[in-house]
């Protein structure tokens, strides 16, 4: 394809490994685009922008109304890895990738590997970098070469039902010890009527940041070759932990994409909801007739005194290689993760409730943010307090979605009572062996 990079010199600035072929094989191609953008200035330019982020379109609307020498057509694509990201991937075959496209954490290794995003290490600017969440932007730069720019990064935080814990003498645990007897009172208190919360069985994401807090490593690019444990000691501790709330039948075991989920939230089936701190919006979208009734409180630690947290959820921004204006993509990507009319834009959606990767942003998030729903709880201060327990170093793998798909139906049949969540976790590490083998990657694996 035109201008995409080898898949061979993405491999070499994310393993580090001794190959031939330079990142910078393919800099006569961004030359060019580069030319191509510059030229392009003398008039109006126009990039194109895929993305399934709520208030996307209410981005682009601000960008396009305060820029004349940039405008942006925007597409809505589905959310998952069947609907924007096969498009993306189709579309990047084809050669007719968008210029910018929203692409998670787990997913950007995968689109790097593939080349259908760009290196961009030379287009983003000191200034943006300095703003940046140092964890954010380590997420998506390997080897000192950067794949994309954050968003936003996504404390894992507990979303609890207030009325609740009042009406029934519930205090918030701060503990996972304290948590789990927390669900056996729930379970006492309310005759078995509620269920303190869900082990979401599509929720490989989640499992991942839990880990994560326990100290996991599921991978990590160290002595030029992907080391792969999903099945750790910290990751044990976490599946032994979880296993024993579902044998003793104290969580709800189903997806928490399905209807049943959405049912046991509005019906006040569940008491807390443990995900990352983007929810709130989305919470506050699904279930306005629970105005007041919810508030926010630092995820449960392991270890209080040395407190630490996963990420769940939050998007980068993406160049792909197909883009031919490469300058005017970073200016809109720049605008869009560091300006507060464009968070003021998302949040004026009603659906988003991001914490962005730009700290400068958090003022403007706390004031644009509707704190009625969650009882004027200021909930963008206790995200910035969670971000910085956020651990360093996390790496996610260059085929999560395979790993994912192996995972989660794992947890769906240990959820029904056949198989453990310690032996998902072992099968989503031997499902994802043949993958990176597949891309020829140099591999070790670790004793679980």
């Amino acid at each position: 394809m035109p201008g995409r990079q080898s898949r061979r010199s993405v491999l070499a600035a994310i393993t580090a490994l001794p190959l031939t072929g330079a990142l910078g094989a393919c800099s006569g191609n961004d030359s060019a685009a580069s030319a191509s953008s510059s030229s392009s200035r003398t008039g109006k330019t126009t990039i194109t922008f895929w993305s399934a982020l709520r208030g996307s379109q209410e981005v682009v609307d601000k960008f396009n109304q305060t820029h004349d020498h940039i405008q942006v057509d925007y597409q809505q694509v589905p959310s998952g890895t069947q609907g924007g990201y096969l498009k993306l991937s189709n579309a990047a075959r084809a050669g007719n990738a968008p210029d910018v496209a929203t692409i998670e954490y787990p997913q950007l290794p995968g689109f790097a590997i593939d080349g259908v995003v760009r290196d961009i290490t030379e287009l983003i600017s000191d200034e943006l970098r300095r703003k940046l969440l140092p964890q954010a932007l380590g997420l998506t730069t390997f080897q000192s070469h950067t794949f994309s720019v954050p968003l936003d990064i996504e404390p894992m935080v507990m979303h609890y039902r207030k009325d609740l814990f009042d009406k029934y003498g519930f205090e918030v645990p701060t503990t996972w010890d304290e948590f789990a007897e927390l669900a056996r009172k729930v379970r006492r208190r309310t005759g078995g009527g509620r269920k303190l919360t869900l082990f979401p069985t599509d929720g490989m994401t989640q499992f991942a940041a839990w880990a994560c807090q326990a100290g996991a490593q599921w991978f990590d690019t160290s002595h030029g070759a992907w080391n792969v444990s999903m099945a750790d000691a910290p990751t044990r501790k976490v599946a032994a932990y979880w296993q024993r709330l579902i044998d003793e039948e104290l969580v709800y075991t189903n997806a928490s994409s399905a209807r049943i989920a959405d049912a046991q939230i509005g019906t006040g089936l569940v008491l807390t909801r443990l995900s990352g701190a983007w929810d709130a919006g989305a919470q506050m979208n699904a279930h306005p007739e629970q105005k007041g009734q919810w508030r926010i409180a630092p995820l449960p630690q392991w270890t209080p005194d040395k407190p630490s947290l996963g990420t769940h959820g939050g998007s980068t921004f993406a160049v792909t290689k197909n883009s031919k204006k490469p300058e005017a993509a970073m200016e809109f990507i720049e605008w869009q993760v560091s300006h507060p009319d464009a968070l003021k834009a998302r949040l004026s959606s009603g659906a988003s409730s991001q914490y962005p990767a730009v700290s400068d942003l958090i003022p403007v998030g706390s004031k644009a943010f509707d704190k009625a729903y969650y009882g004027g709880q200021d909930i963008y201060r206790l995200f910035e307090e969670e971000a910085h327990k956020i651990r360093d170093g996390w790496v996610w793998g260059p085929r999560m979605t395979a790993t994912g798909y192996v995972m989660q139906d794992a947890f769906a049949r240990a959820g029904a009572g056949s198989g453990t969540l310690l032996s998902a976790a072992r099968a989503a590490q031997d499902g994802t062996m043949p993958d990176l083998k597949a891309l020829g990657l140099k591999t070790t694996t670790r004793s679980t």
